[in-house]
């Protein structure tokens, strides 16, 4: 029988309190009495105690999350690891902690409503696949812009794309040793650029980044409702 791969979780924390208009980078913002983070971190820790959690964080931050850590008596192991200028370099710093064959989390920091299920999901397909991306359907309508104004497109050829992304680490370390380029907005799309295929894994609604002041509003019900949760 073949070996389970090690999980690892890479969860990029860089984020200011600019758009959610606080002094205080939002991944350390206070709900149900503790930093967003550490929400984040419990989710995964809740799927997998053995799983290995890295997070990375700006240099001016470091001090201050560890400080909060020791305040809040928060108990879930975890590596903190120097963040780069741009995410890009920020999840590369992350994965130079993965040692091995293993299979690889990315995640925002401040998605802490990700359900286990998903989580698992995602490592599943990974396992299989080799890439795996949580992506939910588009609610809305979606036009798109042309050189005469915009044009309907349909909605069901096209998805929102979440996290966690999953890959296999070996897959995931060949992509980060590509140049980092402007088009890269997430980890899919640096693998995508060798060549290789993104499966895709059904997200949640409640799976949300909380960037402004009213995800803010909208976490505060989800929590209550995730304090239930396995």
């Amino acid at each position: 029988m073949e070996k389970a791969l090690q999980e690892y979780a890479i969860i990029v924390a860089g984020g200011t309190g600019s758009r959610m208009q606080h002094s205080l980078p939002k991944q350390f913002i206070e709900l149900a009495g503790k930093p967003i983070l550490m929400h984040t971190i419990e989710r995964f820790h809740t799927y997998n105690p053995d799983i290995r959690i890295v997070v990375v964080l700006p240099e001016d931050q470091l001090q201050v999350w560890r400080s909060l850590c020791k305040q809040h008596k928060f108990a879930v192991f975890h590596m903190a690891v120097l963040g780069g200028k741009t995410r890009f370099g920020s999840v590369k710093n992350g994965l130079a902690a993965v040692q091995g064959e293993a299979l690889v989390a990315v995640h925002d920091g401040v998605r802490p409503f990700v359900s286990t299920g998903i989580i698992k999901a995602a490592f599943e397909q990974a396992a299989e696949s080799g890439a795996a991306v949580v992506a939910v359907s588009p609610k809305d309508s979606i036009r798109e812009l042309t050189d005469n104004g915009s044009r309907a497109v349909p909605r069901t050829r096209y998805r929102l794309v979440q996290t966690p992304q999953c890959f296999k680490a070996s897959l995931l370390r060949e992509a980060y040793e590509q140049p980092e380029q402007e088009y890269f907005t997430d980890d899919a799309s640096v693998v995508e650029q060798l060549g290789a295929g993104i499966a895709l894994v059904e997200g949640s609604y409640s799976n949300i980044k909380i960037t402004t002041p009213e995800d803010l509003l909208l976490a505060e019900v989800l929590v209550k409702q995730f304090e239930e949760m396995p």
